[in-house]
């Protein structure tokens, strides 16, 4: 036991050394035999006397009451490159529901890990996190937050009727502190146990492997049974969990978005969108939407390609000249140039 702890696990706390004998090499001598037994041969020191005792804040007594949201950056995969843990956790019992590795931390990321939770257990209550940009605006440095302009995460969390809570001190994080200060002395060794080198793998193991073992071990119970948690459809929230903004449609029915051109196809609802205002959604894995009020006109892959049942339809001919060949203006729409209006023209040939 003493040798495989100084080949293998020489970084390891004794506590996830003990579990990992157990699981991986059959070991069946207690947890105390073995931390003493390490610290006879000199392989670890013993644990420095504890400061005196702190009160900590109370949790909330009811799962789905308050989750704590946060990320931590570190070489999770022990490979020179730093990137961002995004973890969602109840507070009420410490279980993680949702955990990934990402580049960097923003609003894509929270709105993945929010995605992520309301999906397996429902909307929730309250949701605790810091003062980030992405989570609020802070007009000066230090100071409160200004709840009158949302970001895209506190009008998202407004919709659903999610209560945000800005922290004002690392202390006050305390339990996210706890929890990232554990997966930061376990997570790294578990990935490198597995022979994941990548953020890909690592996101796969976390939510296949890791998540489950994780909770199994630190979670606890809540002081009250039941659940907080409310279940909702995920029309009733995916559409919310996404960036929002409006954008008016160009005389070929198509909208501009970061660099892309999104066509809108043919649609039932009326001839055309031209001038039209409509609102361009972009969600956590970079797929796209346009709505036009509450109906959903098409939906676009990252690389603004029409998906699903919008892929086969075809979109308005365009304006004026198309491919050298004039237009004729379509009988039901209207040609004034000088009142603002806008001509649209059909092919001869229908």
């Amino acid at each position: 036991m003493v040798a495989l702890y100084r080949e293998m696990y020489g970084d390891f706390a004794v506590k996830h050394f003990h579990e990992r004998l157990v699981k991986r090499h059959g070991y069946r001598l207690s947890y105390t035999f073995t931390r003493l037994a390490l610290q006879a041969a000199g392989a670890v020191k013993k644990a420095s006397k504890r400061s005196a005792h702190r009160k900590k804040r109370p949790r909330r007594p009811l799962a789905g009451m308050m989750l704590h949201q946060d990320g931590s950056r570190h070489d999770w995969l022990e490979t020179g490159e730093p990137l961002d843990l995004i973890a969602t956790m109840d507070d009420a019992s410490s279980e993680l529901y949702s955990l990934f590795l990402t580049p960097e931390e923003g609003t894509a990321s929270t709105f993945q890990g929010l995605s992520e939770t309301i999906a397996r257990k429902g909307l929730f209550c309250q949701l605790y996190t810091d003062r980030g940009s992405h989570y609020f605006v802070t007009p000066e440095a230090g100071e409160r937050v200004d709840k009158t302009r949302p970001t895209q995460v506190g009008r998202a969390l407004a919709q659903l009727g999610i209560e945000h809570i800005a922290a004002y001190s690392p202390e006050a994080r305390g339990r996210s502190e706890r929890m990232f200060r554990t997966l930061q002395d376990r997570l790294p060794k578990e990935l490198r146990l597995a022979g994941i080198t990548t953020m890909a793998e690592a996101n796969r193991y976390i939510a296949e492997v890791y998540l489950a073992e994780h909770n199994q071990r630190f979670a606890v119970a809540a002081e009250m049974a039941g659940t907080a948690f409310v279940r909702a459809p995920a029309k009733a929230w995916r559409d919310v969990l996404c960036v929002q903004e409006d954008r008016r449609v160009a005389n070929d029915n198509t909208v501009r978005w970061n660099g892309l051109v999104l066509q809108i196809p043919e649609s039932p609802l009326r001839h055309h969108f031209v001038r039209a205002t409509v609102r361009v959604h972009q969600y956590y894995d970079g797929t796209l939407a346009v709505f036009h009020g509450p109906r959903c006109l098409a939906r676009y892959d990252a690389n603004a390609r029409l998906i699903g049942r919008d892929a086969s339809r075809s979109p308005r001919p365009a304006c004026g000249y198309v491919d050298g060949e004039r237009r004729r203006p379509h009988p039901h729409r209207p040609s004034n140039h000088k009142s603002g209006q806008f001509i649209c023209y059909e092919d001869r040939s229908s």
